[in-house]
């Protein structure tokens, strides 16, 4: 018998969402797990596949190779601000925490009401697991028992020593480790593979059923810490200081990361797990941090800053079991854009009207499309940037122990023709100056600053 336009219709439908939608209508057993494995303070280039020639990486490689990577993704430039973004798909500004959370007051962090990805998910019948760095509030409405996890493992502040799991600055009297809130010690053994440990046994529990993990890393966040082995290593190839230290703990975090994924292996739930690759900022200069480490090659600035080598960051998605391999995006996005993502990814219906993020379904889909953000803007105090295509304008620019003259309060560059934001060209171009400067205050209202 001939077939009806109708039937053809809703096979051809049929072929578009096995193809494009990416679980569209899979309500059942097939939905999709998620893990967003989140790194701290990791340069824009230190991973081989984003550029490094000095770091030992393969896990890390491997796992960017087999999906899709992004060349221009940004988060936030220092730490809580990007996690809430993250968490909530709204800038920082919006998610309520513009700065990083204050260790010792116990009201602050992100305020309660926020929907939060583990909140969508578990809304959608998953099961949802922190393991790892929090940063966003240790009062009990501020913990992620309390923000959509069923499950939580980690430090609750900024950093942790490895070993003893004390709080990185404040005292010697602060010990800050955590399973669902109660206080739990571990003297002497090392967070990390305490991480793997933990996310293993969530996954083992729960590998019958979909799953969130939100996986929060702590490296290559000081203090560096990395094995001896790798540091030995980096030592015998002449690396040098404090390059060595960093890149002894990327290495040791690369072996982490590759635990983690090798028991989703044993599992068997590689192929049907979406993992999303990214760092919250930029590599650290600060003292704790031996002043520096970290690699953005030709990019400018580095973590609190919001010159691109702060806020670029290195990004990837991959889902065997739909994504292609091997695949590159060069448009701009933003780490808010993976909630919106993530739901359409998994068919759950999401409410998008108060996020900021976009969903990078039509750019995973086509590396032609359009870029989601042609305009963006950040805040870090009293700085400021607003990007609008190829043209970026700084407001108050500050880096590390660079003194900016006060003719370069406004600075603006051109990313396409001057990666590295060396020249300031804004007495060439006054129209985008106030073009850019509108669009701020625009985004500064919008945003309650």
């Amino acid at each position: 018998m001939k077939p009806t336009a109708i039937s053809i219709t809703i096979v051809f439908s049929l072929l578009l969402i096995s193809v494009f939608s990416f679980g569209k209508g899979s309500e059942d057993a097939a939905r999709p797990n998620v893990i967003i494995i989140y790194t701290d303070d990791q340069g824009a280039i230190d991973l081989n596949c984003f550029g490094a020639t000095d770091l030992v990486t393969p896990n890390m490689d491997k796992l960017v190779k087999s999906g899709i990577k992004f060349t221009q993704f940004y988060g936030a430039p220092i730490c809580s601000p990007s996690r809430a973004g993250l968490l909530t798909g709204k800038t920082p500004q919006h998610a309520g925490v513009p700065g990083n959370v204050s260790s010792l007051d116990d009201t602050a962090g992100m305020p309660s009401e926020q929907y939060t990805i583990a909140e969508m998910f578990k809304d959608a019948g998953y099961k949802t697991a922190h393991i790892g760095k929090w940063h966003l509030g240790h009062a009990k409405d501020k913990q992620p028992n309390a923000q959509g996890f069923d499950y939580s493992f980690g430090h609750f502040v900024g950093c942790i020593d490895n070993y003893s799991h004390f709080f990185y600055w404040q005292g010697p009297n602060r010990h800050d480790l955590y399973r669902n809130g109660e206080e739990v010690f571990y003297p002497g053994d090392y967070f990390p593979d305490l991480m793997v440990k933990e996310a293993s046994g969530f996954l083992e529990k729960n590998h019958g059923s979909p799953f969130f993990m939100y996986y929060a890393m702590n490296t290559p966040h000081y203090p560096y810490q990395g094995s001896p082995e790798w540091l030995n290593y980096y030592n015998e190839k002449g690396v040098k200081y404090p390059r060595n230290l960093y890149a002894a703990f990327i290495s040791t975090m690369d072996e982490k990361v590759g635990a983690l994924l090798q028991k989703l292996d044993e599992l068997g739930l590689r192929e049907n797990t979406i993992v999303v690759f990214q760092s919250d900022n930029g590599y650290s200069t600060e003292e704790r941090a031996h002043y520096g480490g970290g690699d953005a090659g030709v990019l400018r600035g580095s973590k609190f800053s919001l010159f691109e080598g702060g806020i670029r960051v290195p990004a990837a998605i991959t889902w065997p079991a739909k994504l292609k391999a091997n695949e590159v995006r060069n448009q701009v996005a933003v780490n808010a854009d993976w909630m919106p993502t993530l739901a359409e990814l998994c068919g759950i219906d999401l409410d998008k009207s108060e996020l900021d993020g976009k969903s990078l379904v039509p750019v995973l889909n086509d590396k032609n499309n359009k870029t989601l953000h042609n305009e963006f803007c950040w805040q870090n105090g009293k700085h400021w940037a607003a990007r609008k295509g190829d043209w970026k304008l700084l407001g108050n620019p500050a880096i590390s122990g660079v003194n900016f003259l006060p003719k370069d309060s406004l600075f603006l560059v051109n990313i396409n023709s001057d990666p590295g934001e060396i020249k300031n060209v804004a007495d060439q171009f006054p129209e985008k100056v106030k073009e850019l400067k509108e669009q701020y205050r625009k985004w500064s209202v919008e945003n309650n600053q």
